[in-house]
């Protein structure tokens, strides 16, 4: 299965215009937390594969001669020029992974932010504002289950209580996994000082959707993210054994979870939004016993508030109906919420004319919106954000399956060089 551009071919000599450094870069990155059975990757936050990307980070960051540090939510950042002077154009991603996914998701995004430095520099530009590359920690939230989690404590839109309570599924906090992993965990939470130096961050990602594949172009620019969030069902019931409970005995929250599953689909149809059940804890979870409880996580985004709110509630309603019938218990708990990000449209416009200004065709580069989360999100309440996205030419996302085509990557990457240029050399 590829894991990015230098899994399919080395390259032919000369082809990577935008910086003779990434496919190199690329392959470096590609083995590291890459499971052998599945070919996805299993980079969660502050594991052994995690520390090592943050090793390949700072070792990028040093070989580039960047100033590099951690912030005190043990986001990464590498800066050239003086951090403190303020106005500085931002850009990059994260290297964390959900269980199983791509090679392209978070990490195209900071490969390509070294790689657009290196093709900056071969252009001899000079930069009249400083310039940094970041890479956000916990983006995907894998391992604690909320998304984002290093631009969210930075930002303050997670506070330190609720972020001491984030508990992987062996039980480990949030603090004690930081503090296995070599960091202070009681440097945690909000930090305005920091943000407050940016005067515009640009994060490059794989596209995860077909539009760009549909129109035919290789860059796009994001118009806007979808509001969403995640909330967890919780089903009890009674356990006991599969073998000798005649079916009409049964209190089976199992079956509650199922229907569940089906009225989610049905609202999402009905409503012309996204709703999934991803995820299930089951209890005790044993081939020959009736399930005690089943806990099941709902994620659901919409193109606006008010067709989430619709799809979310009908979800929930169908699920209560259901556990009245089977006198099955349920509790439903919001986990974690972020509404519709707009991102700046004088920044967005500037970005378009830049990238219609440097291109061949003349043409307008396409708007889109996404149905995924991103930091560039949490962060447009502290800083002017935008998004540049590469193709994916089958839409796949959170998968090994993932993919972007080599000469999509380089388009990317110039893309990145040209708006990096346009905004911190001017």
């Amino acid at each position: 299965m590829p894991t990015g551009p230098s899994a399919t071919s080395p390259g032919a000599p000369g082809r990577w215009r935008a910086g003779d450094s990434f496919l190199s870069m690329w392959r470096e990155l590609a083995p590291l937390g890459r499971h052998p059975d599945s070919g996805g990757y299993r980079r969660y936050a502050w594991s052994a594969a995690d520390l090592d990307c943050r090793a390949w980070f700072r070792a990028q960051a040093e070989a580039r001669g960047l100033a590099y540090e951690t912030d005190r939510n043990g986001n990464q950042w590498a800066w050239l020029g003086d951090p403190l002077a303020g106005d500085a154009v931002v850009t990059g991603s994260h290297l964390d992974s959900v269980p199983d996914g791509g090679a392209f998701d978070g990490p195209l995004g900071v490969v390509s932010s070294f790689a657009a430095l290196d093709e900056l520099r071969r252009r001899e530009v000079v930069f009249t504002r400083p310039l940094a590359i970041t890479n956000f920690g916990d983006e995907e939230g894998a391992r604690f289950g909320l998304a984002c989690v290093g631009s969210r404590l930075a930002a303050g839109q997670l506070t330190v209580a609720d972020a001491h309570r984030l508990r992987d599924a062996d039980g480990t906090t949030l603090p004690a996994a930081m503090e296995q992993a070599g960091y202070d965990p009681g440097a945690i939470g909000p930090d305005p000082e920091r943000l407050a130096r940016i005067g515009a961050f640009v994060e490059l990602h794989v596209e995860q959707g077909r539009a760009l594949d549909l129109t035919g172009d290789p860059v796009g620019i994001a118009s806007a993210i979808w509001p969403h969030g995640r909330w967890r069902f919780d089903f009890r019931g009674e356990a006991n054994h599969a073998g000798t409970t005649r079916l009409v005995d049964r209190r089976d929250p199992m079956l509650t979870y199922a229907e569940t599953v089906l009225a989610a689909r049905r609202e999402a149809e009905l409503t012309g939004a996204l709703a999934t059940f991803g995820k299930i804890a089951v209890e005790p979870n044993g081939v020959n016993a009736i399930p005690s409880l089943v806990r099941g996580w709902l994620d659901s985004r919409a193109a606006d508030q008010a067709t989430l709110d619709a799809v979310v509630t009908g979800v929930e309603r169908a699920a209560r109906q259901h556990a009245e019938r089977a006198g099955i218990d349920l509790d439903v708990v919001r986990e974690s919420f972020t509404p519709v990000v707009e991102f700046e449209h004088a920044l967005r416009d500037e970005l378009g004319k830049i990238l219609e200004g440097a291109g061949d065709t003349g043409r307008p580069v396409p708007v889109l919106g996404t149905g995924a989360g991103h930091d560039a999100g949490i962060l447009s309440a502290s800083a002017p954000t935008a998004m540049l996205f590469v193709r994916n030419p089958t839409g796949i996302s959170h998968s090994p399956a993932e993919h972007a085509a080599e000469d999509d990557c380089t388009a990317g990457i110039e893309a990145l060089a040209d708006v990096l240029e346009g905004l911190a050399c001017s």
